[in-house]
């Protein structure tokens, strides 16, 4: 939504403060430039992707317009199955947690927490370090040096998409100059028309780096933003989870563990220590 108020914005002021000063929005209206232009921005951006990274890059776009998954319900939610999880490991044993770790869509405890168990991201990186922690094979440092190095991948191949999105939105300013350029040689081989018309080739041929530099810094830009933000968020839910078991594998107290977590979010997602106590609390009941 956001994405989608700032064009509007954006537009608003551009072409509002255009036509105040006598422009006429229709010598603007360059259809066959905005297909040079972006055109040859998406084929440089097909060309230079495979198959897979194109089709990531397309998904990444369309998520631009849908809201974040991680809003402070979800941390909510998420803090509080690791403490129930972290509970049920020191009370009865990590073994008792096998049977919700290997068929989590059926578990009892999972099943509390409906928000989590549809972020296929965080259920697979809970339960994998869990079922290492039941197996008791790896010690805290290993487990510890495992989860950064996947953390670090999954914001490599988060950011794959904003930086593919950075370099078209990076070309498209020079795919504006092609469009004018190509204009101007229209316009040079048509020296023999009267000044009217020449005039609107000329304003015709120098749209096109209009186009181009509007398309980049307006619209395509600003998508590359907010995908390194998705990209952050989504990082910061796996840092969360890290945190919360290494401080479990450490010893800490279950309390302890969940308000480790709490600590690491981004402020206007983190709940309050009482706040999360309470909802805590209120699940016990459930």
């Amino acid at each position: 939504m956001m994405v989608i108020i700032g064009w509007l914005v954006a537009l608003a002021c551009l072409f509002g403060a255009y036509i105040a000063i006598g422009g006429h929005v229709g010598v603007l209206l360059q259809p066959t430039k905005f297909i040079m232009i972006f055109g040859g921005a998406l084929g440089g951006a097909i060309a230079a992707s495979n198959p897979h990274g194109f089709k990531h890059m397309m998904a990444g776009v369309a998520s631009c317009f849908k809201g974040s998954k991680y809003t402070k319900k979800f941390y909510m939610e998420l803090l509080a199955l690791l403490f129930e999880l972290m509970a049920k490991g020191r009370k009865e044993g990590l073994m008792a947690l096998e049977a919700d770790i290997d068929e989590p869509e059926s578990s009892a405890v999972f099943s509390k927490y409906p928000i989590i168990q549809k972020n296929t991201l965080v259920m697979d990186f809970i339960t994998d370090y869990l079922r290492m922690m039941v197996g008791g094979n790896l010690n805290p440092l290993e487990i510890e040096s495992l989860m950064d190095s996947e953390i670090e991948t999954h914001n490599q191949e988060e950011l794959h998409t904003a930086h593919s999105l950075n370099k078209m939105s990076d070309s498209l300013p020079a795919f504006g100059i092609v469009a004018a350029v190509m204009g101007v040689v229209i316009t040079m081989g048509s020296l023999h028309l009267p000044p009217e018309e020449l005039g609107q080739l000329i304003a015709a041929a120098l749209v096109g780096a209009f186009l181009g530099i509007l398309l980049s810094y307006a619209f395509v830009g600003p998508l590359a933003s907010v995908l390194e933000s998705k990209a952050a968020e989504s990082t910061k839910a796996l840092q969360t989870v890290k945190v919360v078991l290494l401080a479990s594998i450490n010893g800490f107290a279950p309390q302890v563990c969940v308000e480790f977590g709490r600590k690491v979010l981004f402020s206007h997602e983190r709940p309050g220590f009482f706040e999360l106590e309470e909802d805590i609390k209120a699940r016990k009941g459930q």
